[in-house]
């Protein structure tokens, strides 16, 4: 059964979590993964989810205020194993879940474009692809998506 806590940065799992998003990244994205891992710090994140199946954390999402009203979705993984099951869809359903409780009408969020796996996934689930935003613009490798809350 798998259950989803809300945390913050500081917690060990969503650490070692990202610690597996990162080394999975570096696969990825080879020499430009320095560059982007840069964009995507940890600290200080207050609106972290971990997903347990049965007390073993197997996925993590977390969101950082962008701008008045909008949050950024941020360091979403999914350990191998439980890929395809739904636990994606299900993580980013609690993060807009605790977004409109804090009265946060949009999200964004940038992937790689070396994760088509991540791109089919939030546009599954009604993300729109925007133009690159923020940090992001003129960075060849990134793709930005936006999705409103109400």
């Amino acid at each position: 059964m798998i259950t989803i806590q809300r945390t913050n940065s500081d917690n060990g799992d969503f650490q070692a979590l990202v610690a597996l998003l990162d080394q999975e990244l570096k696969e990825r994205d080879g020499e430009e993964h320095l560059f982007l891992a840069q964009l995507n710090k940890t600290d200080h994140l207050e609106y972290v989810i971990v997903a347990y199946d049965q007390e073993i954390p197997v996925a993590c999402g977390a969101l950082r205020a962008y701008a008045a009203e909008v949050m950024e979705v941020k360091r979403m993984y999914v350990v191998l194993n439980k890929r395809g099951q739904g636990l994606a869809s299900g993580l980013l359903r609690a993060l807009e879940a605790w977004c409109k409780e804090l009265n946060i009408t949009t999200c964004v969020l940038e992937t790689g474009k070396n994760q088509p796996e991540a791109i089919a996934l939030y546009k599954k689930n009604g993300y729109k692809q925007v133009p690159n935003f923020g940090q992001y613009v003129g960075v060849e490798n990134s793709v930005c998506f936006e999705k409103g809350l109400r």
